[in-house]
């Protein structure tokens, strides 16, 4: 095989298993943001469409550096495949579903899929990598507690996973 021919062949496997980390769905979703963000609908992200993108957003202070900066962040001129190669390894540190709910298990062990609001805030000001009262705060206001006063913590888990709720998927 020609040394040609054997590159394509590399870099096309390398694209399908891009495309096999994601559901079907999300690469649509992944495709419809690129639509979006590609203003001159080139078929590539450039600093200009990114500069449009921000400026659709509301946001029209945005340096040239940090335009630049999210450039570099792609190893060549983003077309859909390397802005998928992007998102993937990105993803690639999420843990799988799994890890994270056994993580959350150790405590809930009546398994209730629950955890009192004011455990898990003292568990993650106290442990670790401790969270600061604005994080705590935001997380809660990201994934609110409910009447109760508990974190539905396998939403959470699918959320982290997979970028949506249960609940929106259906």
């Amino acid at each position: 095989m020609s040394p040609k021919k054997a590159k394509k062949k590399q870099s096309g496997e390398a694209s399908s298993n891009v495309f096999s980390m994601f559901e079907q769905s999300q690469i649509q979703e992944f495709k419809e943001a690129f639509t979006i963000m590609d203003q001159n609908r080139d078929g590539f992200i450039c600093k200009n469409d990114l500069r449009d993108t921000f400026a659709a957003l509301g946001r029209l202070n945005v340096s040239n550096d940090e335009l630049e900066e999210m450039v570099k962040e792609a190893p060549g001129p983003i077309n859909f495949t390397v802005f998928l190669c992007m998102f993937g390894e990105k993803l690639k540190g999420t843990d799988p579903e799994e890890t994270i709910l056994n993580a959350f298990k150790i405590f809930d062990p009546e398994a209730t899929g629950v955890l009192k609001g004011d455990d898990i805030k003292y568990h993650l000001m106290s442990q670790a990598d401790k969270f600061t009262e604005a994080e705590v705060t935001q997380m809660f206001t990201m994934f609110p507690l409910d009447v109760a006063g508990n974190l539905d913590y396998k939403n959470l888990c699918y959320v982290i996973t997979h970028g949506e709720d249960k609940e929106d998927k259906d």
